[in-house]
């Protein structure tokens, strides 16, 4: 069975993170989000992935990812010139898949459960396509599934009125019929090709769909507090702690708490679970539960808890304590000190800041 991973979304409701990288590139516990979902295609056998971008993000990912080698993956790019929707992201995908069966996933979401008995049934029977659902409070957000039997009768997209409270959540095995409903599918009223309409192709046409409904935790990463409630569920889960930095005598770790290698802590208090790459330097200050510090961080007299701050980031000085924030590369948060005591910003576009 191969592969596909979609990421050619722009990711738009991340704003201004996604102005210089890939939502599917921003970290989540210090760890790229897609790494999360190639952990999970690989633990289901997948290990012959190609990854669907767009034209401007194609060398981010390069970079991270490469060939997969060091992932023990292989992994290719197909180019989706234009967002024309999923399924047609999908169908540029069509020269690599060939004739073999394929495990699809969207790129920003994290799955925690282990489908190697799915994929192993649907590898044994000659069923069409399974699709993954999760019960979820409010499905109109999302495309919903109607079932009958462990079949699936019929899938809406985004239904002001929900006919049911299963969602699908991104995760998909597919064979290669699934190309020849796309070619027979229509644009629609967003002008793209939805993945919903081409599954309803397969069940009006007699193809055998099933559904199996998830149990374990899952998230669609596609906004700032989903990647905070990402970084919270992952780092709740983090056995191993290691201190491979300096620690000196006036600070105190309590809890699960894991530095990186060239790490300093002076005069501070880190209570886990706390993530900290390598070569950060932490002066006089607070680090509470669920954050995840990048590698080249700086945090002087300053308290932070709940966030997510990215490599070469830094926080100096701050009277107030930093909660629920996300802080992208390079960024930098001060406070002078000086008077008059006003506060001056160079805000990017669709930033938030709340004093």
């Amino acid at each position: 069975m191969k592969g596909l991973v979609l990421c050619a979304g722009k990711g738009t409701r991340l704003r201004p993170l996604t102005y210089t990288t890939a939502k599917h590139l921003i970290p989540v516990a210090n760890r790229p989000v897609i790494q999360y979902t190639l952990d999970f295609m690989k633990n289901a056998g997948v290990t012959q992935i190609a990854i669907v971008v767009s034209p401007e993000n194609r060398d981010l990912f390069v970079n991270v990812l490469k060939d997969g080698h060091e992932f023990g993956l292989s992994i290719e790019y197909v180019v989706q010139e234009q967002p024309r929707g999923i399924a047609h992201a999908v169908y540029q995908a069509k020269d690599f898949i060939k004739d073999d069966p394929f495990l699809m996933v969207l790129g920003d979401n994290l799955i925690f459960e282990d489908i190697s008995p799915v994929i192993e049934n649907f590898m044994k029977t000659e069923t069409d396509a399974i699709v993954l659902l999760a019960h979820v409070q409010d499905p109109r957000a999302y495309g919903v599934a109607v079932l009958e039997n462990e079949r699936i009768k019929y899938v809406v997209e985004k239904p002001k009125e929900p006919p049911s409270d299963l969602a699908i959540v991104g995760v998909y095995m597919f064979r290669e019929n699934v190309f020849t409903a796309i070619e027979n599918i229509k644009p629609s009223w967003r002008g793209e090709l939805e993945i919903t309409d081409a599954i309803d192709y397969l069940v009006k046409n007699g193809h055998s769909v099933k559904a199996h409904v998830i149990t374990g935790w899952w998230k669609d990463t596609g906004k700032p507090e989903d990647l905070l409630e990402a970084n919270r569920k992952i780092l709740d889960n983090v056995k191993k702690e290691y201190l491979l930095g300096k620690l000196d005598e006036t600070s105190t770790i309590q809890g699960r708490v894991c530095v990186g290698n060239g790490s300093i802590i002076v005069g501070s208090l880190i209570r886990g679970p706390v993530i900290i790459g390598g070569n950060c330097k932490i002066i006089n200050s607070y680090i509470g539960p669920y954050t995840a510090v990048g590698n080249n961080v700086s945090l002087e007299n300053c308290e932070i808890e709940n966030s997510i701050l990215m490599d070469q980031s830094s926080i100096t000085n701050v009277t107030t304590r930093i909660d629920s924030s996300i802080l992208g590369k390079g960024a930098r948060v001060f406070q002078n000190g000086g008077i008059p005591k006003a506060a001056r910003l160079v805000v990017g576009d669709l930033s938030s800041i709340q004093l």
